[in-house]
């Protein structure tokens, strides 16, 4: 079947699609071949077009250097790719756990079609604003997979949505030990950064990554996989979904709990006015969604045709994510006739500073080592003004509150 007319087929008709695919001969070599390293593209370019060509924009604007930019999508395109075949052998060798019939290439067709979704979906990310769109092709993707198990790997129906629930902590732990398995393959881009610390240089910058918090947050993850398997093996509904929320938050808890700072908290960091600024605007918010608890205040502050926005965000249960940005931190300077950028390391922060020369523009942000992050921009106000009002929000209490949960 040519690729457009099996994407169609797959994204409008999986239930009739997935029987057609089951039938399908050929082999794991031709679907790479004539199906996975077109479509694996899209998101490897769009993202380089979103990052290096387009940028990001707000109160200021920047993009990633065209080479690093390049390198990443390049990166990105291959570990896709094996990302794919690694996902595959993990749903052939849980095929039995979830009554079903262990396959090489049915779990490949599995992996390889039900992908589409997400591999197509990566096209918003050429247009940043757009990139969070591109989460729903992902939970497409997993709606893909729950009604193809049943076909491919003959599993129970009933067990589809387990088997699907284990496939998505499996596949966030396949990346990241994937990340540390191609370590050897970069030569001389990789070095020891010291105990514990692998350090890649790149065209942009140093990244370093802290292993023994990665491989932390793997035991997690692979402990929540267990459970998540010994409830689908008894059948019990309640304890899967509740093995699976703990999966998800499997990365955050390792960063310091899943309950976020109280949202009361934020606020109070938020002054009433900064310089001779005053509060223009108020916004405090809390709740949960899929489980995920997550609490953010912002407020902008206003002078004439000067501006501030003050932003301080706790992702709770998915703070390890950013918490993992901070461990894995690219390094580096750039500098352009009109604008400079700069990321760097303070103790265990990350600290990103961004502006324009004329003073028109800046932007500092902070990820604290508990995954908190702080971001200010400003308008007609100076680097050196927004960083002040970063030390003045007395970080280091922020960065040792402890989280409940």
């Amino acid at each position: 079947m040519a690729l457009i007319d099996r994407v169609k087929a797959i994204l409008l008709t999986p239930k009739t699609e997935w029987p057609v695919i089951e039938q399908e001969p050929g082999d794991i070599a031709g679907i790479y071949k004539n199906y996975l390293i077109i479509l694996a593209a899209i998101p490897a370019l769009a993202g380089f077009i979103g990052m290096s060509i387009v940028g990001f924009g707000g109160v200021i604007s920047f993009r990633v250097p065209f080479f690093s930019g390049l390198v990443n999508g390049i990166l990105q395109y291959l570990l896709t790719l094996v990302l794919i075949y690694v996902l595959a052998l993990i749903v052939d060798a849980l095929a039995p756990t979830f009554g079903g019939t262990r396959n090489p290439l049915a779990a490949f067709k599995l992996v390889a079609y039900g992908m589409t979704a997400s591999l197509v979906a990566g096209v918003l990310t050429a247009i940043p604003i757009l990139a969070a769109l591109a989460i729903v092709g992902s939970l497409y993707s997993l709606y893909l997979f729950y009604v193809g198990l049943p076909v491919l790997m003959k599993c129970p129906p009933e067990k589809a949505l387990p088997y699907t629930a284990v496939l998505v902590v499996c596949a966030i732990i396949a990346s990241v030990l994937l990340a540390a398995i191609t370590k050897p393959a970069m030569g001389p881009l990789a070095s020891s950064g010291g105990a514990g610390t692998v350090a890649i240089g790149t065209p942009g910058g140093e990244v370093k990554i802290d292993t023994a918090k990665l491989e932390e947050a793997s035991r997690k993850l692979q402990a929540a996989s267990k459970q998540m398997n010994e409830a689908a093996r008894t059948g019990d509904a309640t304890a899967t979904s509740k093995a699976a929320a703990d999966a998800v938050a499997a990365l955050g808890a390792s960063a310091g709990g899943r309950d976020p700072i109280p949202s009361d908290v934020l606020k109070a960091l938020l002054p009433d006015s900064i310089g001779d600024l005053k509060r223009a605007t108020l916004d405090v918010q809390s709740g949960a969604a899929m489980g995920i608890k997550s609490a953010t205040a912002e407020a902008d502050y206003q002078g004439g045709d000067r501006a501030v926005s003050l932003k301080i965000v706790d992702m709770g249960g998915l703070a390890g994510l950013a918490a993992i940005a901070n461990w894995a931190g690219i390094t580096g300077e750039k500098e352009t006739a009109t604008s400079i950028e700069k990321t760097y390391k303070d103790g265990t922060r990350t600290i990103k500073e961004s502006a324009r020369k004329d003073g028109s523009r800046a932007e500092y942000s902070v990820i604290l080592e508990n995954g908190v992050v702080i971001e200010l921009e400003g308008r007609g106000v100076d680097l050196r003004a927004l960083k002040t009002v970063a030390d003045s929000l007395n970080l280091s209490k922020l960065e040792s509150y402890k989280r409940k949960g």
